[in-house]
């Protein structure tokens, strides 16, 4: 890439790099797991350097100031200056946590392309790539779409790792859209202004934690027992998660509400961040995870029906345009912890099985940072048939991750045992 083809950043972009301060890192993470024998870091750099032009973004740095910052081509770009080892020495997989936390705390140098890979080597010749991703140049479906260009293996096809586009059908009647607009606002709003137990003020450390359920037995117990997606279970199964872990610490909460990302990625874009989201009440009161799961199918199930992320998306839009003041008021009100508690996000991976090297890659957490006032987060993504949850906070408010995360596979045993 030559400077005259310079990579410029949309205003989202622009808007996360600015929200990155000594407690907020602006990176997101994903760490791969790969079965023996995993490949040497050398490897690993041999690999990457040969497929980094498919990924001109992973090749650029900064340059320019507020809106009008651009990627331009790192001249003294060198692949092991991004690809490293953690350690020479093998860890048990239980410290794996802590090796990634400590990463996770650490800064993306802004004079260098925004990420780097390093591989931590795990008993009995396995290994995790933790790569640190910044969120400017990649959103969740972005970064997934760059590990098939840098990592995966390649296949004669790879068409099913493609999904097809969706597009949210247009509302033409100007009163019918009025009326949606109004719907939304009060389903987006009317039921905000509830105490989070993660409003604090965050500082520099950080927990981390992963969970792992079966993909196929979550997705058919959803499916047989109302109907519901899997993304439904997801929320349900998180749900019973935070809900084991705050009964102990807050007692009944009654509900919490949720922030669901949606991607609005279209097939083919090169956009590094596209994605909208809307929020939803969950119960925490219902100890029953099927009862859970079909509150959260009913509510999702409208919002969707309304197209209410789209919505955002116009409503955001239409802002900007006609007062920035106006945009920016309500964009602060959406990111109070009284909008939302927690951002529960899920990405879909890979279809196929995919590998490193020849090393198959057993499972792949993501790792979303947390925001001001938001202690806790939890991002999803699917791979090799498993779905796996990273889930991040800040130690000093959110403590004991490993009780949420075995309530999280506890609760979707129980869908699945449920289902039969």
């Amino acid at each position: 890439m030559s400077d005259s083809a310079a990579i410029p950043l949309k205003a989202e972009d622009c808007a996360i790099l600015d929200l990155e301060c000594a407690t907020v890192a602006g990176h997101t993470c994903k760490v791969v797991i790969l079965a023996a024998p995993a490949p040497a870091v050398e490897e690993i750099r041999v690999l990457i350097g040969s497929r980094i032009g498919s990924a001109p973004v992973l090749t650029a740095v900064l340059s320019g100031e507020g809106d009008e910052r651009v990627l331009v081509q790192d001249r003294e770009f060198d692949v092991r200056r991004h690809v490293g080892s953690q350690s020479d020495t093998e860890v048990p997989e239980a410290d794996l946590p802590g090796c990634v936390t400590s990463l996770f705390e650490e800064r993306l140098p802004r004079d260098r392309p925004l990420w780097r890979i390093d591989l931590v080597k795990l008993e009995g010749g396995r290994a995790a790539l933790v790569w640190r991703l910044h969120h400017a140049i990649a959103d969740g479906t972005a970064a997934i779409r760059l590990a098939e260009a840098l990592l995966w293996d390649r296949e004669d096809s790879d068409s099913d790792s493609r999904r097809p586009s969706r597009a949210a059908s247009p509302h033409t009647d100007d009163e019918r859209r009025r009326g949606h607009l109004g719907a939304f606002i009060r389903r987006e709003f009317g039921e905000s202004w509830h105490h989070s137990p993660f409003d604090g003020e965050i500082g520099t450390r950080r927990l981390v934690a992963f969970a792992q359920v079966p993909l196929r037995s979550l997705h058919d117990a959803a499916k047989a027992i109302c109907g519901a997606s899997v993304n439904d279970a997801v929320l349900a199964v998180v749900a019973g998660g935070l809900r084991d872990w705050l009964v102990d610490r807050h007692g009944d909460l009654g509900s919490l509400r949720m922030r669901v990302p949606v991607s609005l990625h279209s097939e083919g874009d090169d956009a590094a961040n596209r994605d909208s989201f809307f929020t939803l009440p969950v119960s925490l009161s219902e100890a029953d995870p099927v009862t859970r799961l079909h509150e959260i199918h009913r509510r999702t199930a409208a919002r969707k029906r309304e197209h209410d992320a789209e919505q955002l998306e116009q409503l955001t839009a239409t802002l900007a345009k006609a007062s920035p003041h106006l945009a920016q008021l309500a964009q602060r009100i959406e990111a109070t912890p009284r909008s939302f508690a927690l951002a529960v996000s899920n990405v879909p991976g890979p279809r196929r099985a995919v590998s490193v090297l020849g090393s198959p890659v057993e499972s792949m957490h993501s790792l979303a940072e947390i925001g001001m006032n938001h202690a806790l987060r939890v991002a999803v993504v699917s791979v090799s048939g498993e779905l796996c949850f990273g889930l991040i906070a800040d130690p000093a408010i959110v403590d004991d991750l490993d009780v949420m995360g075995r309530g999280i596979e506890g609760h979707a045993a129980a869908l699945a045992s449920a289902a039969l």
